[in-house]
């Protein structure tokens, strides 16, 4: 067996799964939704380019295997990151291991977890890691709890020395 027909299998079983968890069904209703233009990416993706909805605000965003670039092309975001697309791949796969739409709370919780501990929503954030920070155009915020210290001014709240 070949490593391009694993790789096609793959891909199918990618797509199988998220057709199934209804997330690709989601990501579809939300290009719709934007108006956005589709046409194939490849590996079983869908690119659903010049998305018109004001959120999220992102270079490129994925619903299932749905990959949705909000007021521009896949062509245009490669050109300042390369990689883009094998990140959003990731994020396919990691709707398929969530199940489907659990990925949604899952990624939300896990960008407030990275916004706490660095100020920023990718950093520390367990998906963003997983699918290369990099990649995708983020840069990595360093662990200083910049959030929570934001969190405290915002609530008054003030450390206080005890020895």
């Amino acid at each position: 067996m070949s490593s391009t027909f694993s790789l096609q299998l793959s891909h199918v079983l990618r797509t199988v799964l998220n057709a199934a968890n209804l997330s690709t069904v989601l990501g579809l209703l939300l290009a719709v939704a934007g108006r956005s233009h589709l046409r194939g990416g490849g590996n079983g993706l869908v690119l659903a380019e010049h998305y018109l909805l004001p959120l999220p605000q992102r270079g490129a965003f994925t619903v299932g295997n749905v990959v949705l670039f909000p007021g521009g092309t896949l062509d245009e975001l490669q050109q300042r990151y390369p990689e883009v697309l094998t990140h959003e791949a990731a994020h396919a796969w990691q709707y398929a291991a969530c199940l489907g739409l659990p990925f949604l709370p899952l990624y939300a919780l896990a960008s407030g977890w990275s916004w706490l501990r660095t100020g920023d929503p990718a950093s520390a954030n367990v998906f963003e890691r997983a699918a290369n920070l990099t990649r995708g155009g983020y840069v990595e915020h360093p662990r200083t709890n910049a959030g929570f210290a934001q969190a405290a001014a915002a609530l008054g709240l003030r450390r206080t020395n005890r020895g």
